[in-house]
């Protein structure tokens, strides 16, 4: 059992199931409300439910153990989550779940090709074929022909 929470594909895996459940309960709580409202109180419950995770395991830091180089990534990194949101839960309201989140998850694709270009990363042709199966999986499922 600890091999499997020290796992990254665990928590991947328990990522994309946690996504999945994002978006459909989003579609159905944004059905009488406006998406930005819903994004709000979405952070809302995050920061709440995180703020207990933190205290209840004894992970709190102080704000001063945080370099300041840290903080503005952290905080550039906030706000591209807030952005996302904001786009998603937009999206959620207008479209079809089912087409939604696979576009979304083109994300994967960014990542790959930014991690490349910013980070110094290396992808295998192996791995740029699979980028380049995420990227048409995405445009199909999203496809309504």
């Amino acid at each position: 059992m600890k091999s499997l929470l020290g796992s990254w594909p665990f928590w991947a895996l328990l990522s994309a199931a946690f996504a999945a459940l994002t978006a459909i309960f989003a579609k159905v709580g944004i059905a009488n409300v406006n998406s930005d409202f819903a994004t709000f109180i979405r952070t809302i419950v995050i920061l709440c439910a995180l703020g207990a995770i933190l205290v209840g395991t004894g992970q709190w830091q102080p704000f001063g153990s945080v370099s300041g180089r840290t903080y503005v990534f952290l905080v550039l990194s906030g706000l591209a989550t807030g952005g996302s949101w904001i786009c998603y839960f937009r999206a959620l309201k207008l479209g079809e779940a089912s087409r939604v989140a696979p576009v979304d998850k083109l994300s994967v694709v960014l990542v790959a090709i930014f991690g490349v270009v910013f980070l110094g990363e290396r992808l295998s042709p192996a791995n740029w074929l699979g980028v380049a199966f995420i990227a048409t999986g995405a445009v199909l499922v999203a496809y309504r022909g």
